[in-house]
């Protein structure tokens, strides 16, 4: 238990530490470059793994195994997100410059999301048991949507949170820099940047809601599942303007996606029988299926070239 408690305050202290440089870093908006998000997309993998490390040395193989297990999860995931990213910036006609304000805001707030979702997922598992079959049918179901439901659609129109933003609080037409609001005639209203968040905020829940529970299936530690998670998400804004040049390379990323998500809801009905699926044929699988739609989307691109 001490173990851990210094775990957690390491953690905390990581977290803390690396939000203050970026928000002191990217006070301004700025065009992220390629070899800035290289960059800091190899400084929060390197961070994952040095922590990683440090559960390896207090608290034992398999929470490392673990929490590696679920970052992996987490990162595949995620970039399912990016498309969404790059399509929600696309309709609202976000440039460049101001895209990061949007992610760092939007990040900020999936940090307090999660931990919410997580600690009220655990709690539904360990009051009710049965709740572990119906994330994995969830799981299922959702990876089966994924590889043949066609492309999503970005409708800000049908978006709860958009129709009540538009309800209760005026919105300008234009952006006016990368502000969120702005007082005009006397009036305090929102930007298209802030609806633009909005939708950004209301798609990570929709995310956090396929990706926690398929987490749930390596582990039930909150710690475990917490952390694996945030440290996916806190490198997701390098990452999107690390691959937004590139995804459509990887067009048969998201058939792999559906395939881990498929596996892993597998894996949580398959929990309280003999045939539970171990950790580490886990992460192969995971692993694998990644490696193969990822090898796949390159050389058919290459191809049609």
């Amino acid at each position: 238990m001490l173990d851990q408690t210094i775990m957690w305050a390491a953690f905390g202290l990581l977290m803390v530490f690396m939000l203050f440089i970026d928000l002191g870093l990217n006070r301004r908006s700025h065009e992220v470059s390629f070899r800035e998000s290289l960059i800091w997309s190899g400084v929060w993998i390197s961070l994952a793994l040095l922590f990683n490390a440090g559960i390896y040395y207090y608290l034992g193989q398999t929470k490392a195994l673990e929490f590696f297990t679920g970052y992996v999860i987490e990162k595949s995931l995620s970039v399912d997100n990016l498309f969404v990213f790059i399509m929600i910036f696309s309709y609202f006609h976000i440039s460049r410059l101001h895209q990061p304000k949007i992610l760092k805001w939007g990040i900020l707030g999936a940090l307090v999301l999660r931990a919410i979702f997580i600690f009220v997922g655990i709690e539904l598992l360990e009051t009710f048991h049965w709740m572990i079959y119906v994330f994995g049918i969830i799981l299922i179901i959702t990876g089966v949507r994924m590889a043949f439901g066609g492309e999503e659609k970005i409708e800000p129109e049908k978006n709860l949170l958009v129709k009540l933003v538009r309800r209760f609080v005026p919105i300008t037409k234009r952006a006016c820099g990368d502000r969120f609001f702005i007082n005009k005639n006397g009036i305090r209203a929102a930007t298209p940047l802030f609806l633009t968040l909005v939708m950004v905020e209301s798609s990570d829940v929709i995310f956090a809601l396929d990706s926690i529970p398929a987490v749930f299936a390596v582990s039930r530690d909150p710690f475990i599942v917490y952390t694996s998670n945030i440290f996916a998400i806190m490198g997701l804004r390098a990452l999107y303007f690390l691959l937004s040049s590139v995804m459509v390379m990887f067009a048969y990323l998201k058939i792999g996606i559906s395939f881990v998500l498929a596996f892993v809801g597998v894996k949580m009905l398959l929990a309280d029988t003999r045939f539970e699926i171990p950790i580490y044929f886990s992460l192969g699988v995971i692993f694998g299926a990644l490696a193969i739609s990822i090898i796949t989307s390159i050389i058919i691109s290459k191809k049609r070239r």
